[in-house]
């Protein structure tokens, strides 16, 4: 897999967030993006997730050569950010089942196996909206891991955790991003940690 961005541009209204930007990934190296409050972080990772549309530019993703259309990025992209909600009315047991309805899992794992590897074994059967914010954002970084997807985003992604949240994801980080992109946007040196190509907006 590699994403070319090219001459790529943002704006909203008369602002532009970030421009004439040209960066390409690839799943042989991992990416931090940082800058300052406001550079655009959040909503580069939005354009490259397809949420957001650019104003100028190219996105461009290739799997072996061949071009992937604009319709079909989403199922090869997985995204974890602290703006994006879980259904906060299913379970974690029921939210997972859903999500397995859109984005298969890895092959190496079972719905059950995450609910445990992320510490929430014992409220599987709990709504989630009765979860606290950092066992919610446990939920988020599992979809966004265990989805069976080539491109792995990552935004801000130890947002409510506590130390021990903090070493589940770095332990995620390790064992699952292998052979994928991942781009982590963050100005946390916890959060970039490890990562081998640092593109900074704003400068």
């Amino acid at each position: 897999m590699e994403i070319r961005m090219i001459n790529a541009g943002k704006r909203f209204n008369r602002d532009w967030i970030f421009k004439n930007l040209d960066a390409s990934f690839s799943d042989q190296e991992s990416y931090a993006i940082t800058g300052h409050n406001g550079a655009g972080k959040s909503t580069l990772l939005q354009c490259i997730a397809g949420s957001t549309l650019l104003s100028e530019g190219d996105i461009i993703f290739n799997i072996d050569g061949k071009t992937i259309a604009n319709e079909e990025v989403f199922s090869h992209v997985s995204i974890c950010a602290p703006y994006l909600e879980v259904i906060e009315e299913m379970t974690a047991l029921e939210f997972f089942h859903y999500h397995q309805q859109f984005k298969s899992l890895q092959y190496h794992t079972t719905i059950t196996d995450i609910i445990e590897k992320i510490g929430l074994s014992k409220h599987a059967h709990k709504q989630i909206r009765y979860f606290s914010s950092g066992m919610k954002q446990r939920i988020k970084l599992a979809q966004a891991f265990f989805s069976k997807t080539p491109v792995l985003l990552l935004d801000e992604p130890c947002t409510n955790l506590d130390q021990q949240g903090i070493a589940l994801y770095k332990d995620l980080l390790n064992k699952e991003s292998k052979n994928r992109i991942v781009i982590i946007s963050s100005n946390d040196p916890t959060e970039i940690e490890g990562c081998t190509q640092l593109i900074q907006l704003g400068v």
